[in-house]
Formats: structure tokens, C-alpha cells, sequence
């Protein structure tokens, strides 16, 4: 069901989630403006692995990181740890990135494993598809951290047609990774991106 952008106070009480500010408000105004809507309820759990599909245009980011502020939701991503030198790091970190340093024992998804084991309440939101272009394959990074960390997927989507962002059913992974990419590819059919759907 759509409904309007919620404030950081509506949201549920284990979702990790910042303060309400100015920002928040700029933001849910400019989403309001651009007619966005969000469909679907947050679920109230302190950790998850967000997925976010489908990915076709550089302008996900922007209306993802938009709705982030605005909801004030504390969600984190991954970023290659070259980008985090400079002034574009210290922005970066404020909106939720997090340096991987993509050669360290254990990769990048041991890095993340690591994260979820020394904090309580942490959302890691990911690209499965890991670029704009189309694949015919999901990467599997993000269901290898959910399920060694022990914590659900949550599937979030794009649909353009409608202007919408949604929130699926937490999915808590089971020893088949095949079947579980099945379930969340299926999940993602009706959904359309600014240029593709999945």
C-alpha cells in the first residue's frame, strides 16, 4: 500500500534510524514534490541486509539516498576504499558509506560478516545486480553476508512506472542459495527500473 514519506518518529522502534532535522524534512519535501511515494511498511528488526533492484540508472542512488535522509533511516553501503580520501569521504560517511578494502583476507564479505557481529542494531543496503547494466545473474555477495552473519534479506524495490519505492517481506536464508535468488528474482518481476526491470 503507497503512502506518505514517513518521519523518523513513525518508523519501527528496532529499525535503525537518526533523529529528525531539517534535512529530513528538505528531503521529504523535494519527494513530495517530485511525486515519490513509499509503499510497504519497514520491519522492526535492529539487522538486515537490504537489496535494492532493480538498478538501471545512476538516479536510483539519488532518489535512494533522498528517501534515506528523509525517513532518517541509518543505512549503510559499500564503497571501494579509495573513494573516502578528500572531502568526498567526509560526505560519504555522513550519508551512511563504509570503506572496503576489496583485497584484505577474507574479501569484502568478511569485512561486512565482521560488522554485523560487533553491532547490535546495523542495515547494510546492497545492488545485487552490481551496476547499471543489464546481467543475467545476480551477484551473490549480499546473500553469502546475510547468511553468515545470521540476519534476514530485505528486498527493496524501484517502480518507475509509478514512482515508487517499496519494501518486501523479510526473507531469512536458508541453506539454498539457489532457491532463495529464485524467490527474491520472482519477487522482483512486476517492478520496473528507469530503464529495465530485473
Amino acid at each position: 500500500m503507497s503512502r506518505r514519506i514517513p518521519r523518523p518518529d513513525q518508523l519501527p522502534p528496532q529499525m535503525p534510524h537518526l533523529r529528525d532535522g531539517w534535512q529530513r524534512r528538505l528531503c521529504r519535501a523535494a519527494l513530495r514534490a517530485a511525486g515519490w511515494s513509499l509503499a510497504g511498511e519497514f520491519p522492526d528488526m535492529p539487522r538486515a541486509v537490504l537489496i535494492v533492484a532493480p538498478h538501471s540508472s545512476w538516479w536510483d542512488g539519488f532518489w535512494g539516498l533522498l528517501l534515506k535522509v528523509a525517513i532518517g533511516a541509518e543505512v549503510h553501503f559499500m564503497g571501494k576504499q579509495e573513494l573516502f580520501g578528500g572531502p568526498l569521504g567526509g560526505l560519504l560517511r555522513r550519508l551512511g558509506g563504509m570503506p572496503v578494502d576489496r583485497f584484505a583476507t577474507g574479501g569484502v564479505v568478511g569485512q561486512m560478516v565482521d560488522h554485523f557481529q560487533q553491532r547490535q542494531s546495523f542495515w547494510l543496503g546492497i545492488a545485487p545486480e552490481g551496476t547499471r547494466k543489464p546481467v543475467t545473474r545476480w551477484r551473490s555477495g549480499f546473500w553469502h553476508i546475510a547468511h553468515a552473519a545470521g540476519v534476514p534479506i530485505l528486498p527493496v524495490y524501484f517502480h518507475y512506472p509509478d514512482k515508487m519505492i517499496g519494501v518486501g517481506q523479510p526473507l531469512e536464508t536458508s541453506d539454498d542459495i539457489e532457491a532463495d535468488l529464485a524467490r527474491l528474482r520472482a519477487f522482483y518481476a512486476p517492478y520496473k527500473g528507469k530503464h529495465r526491470d530485473v
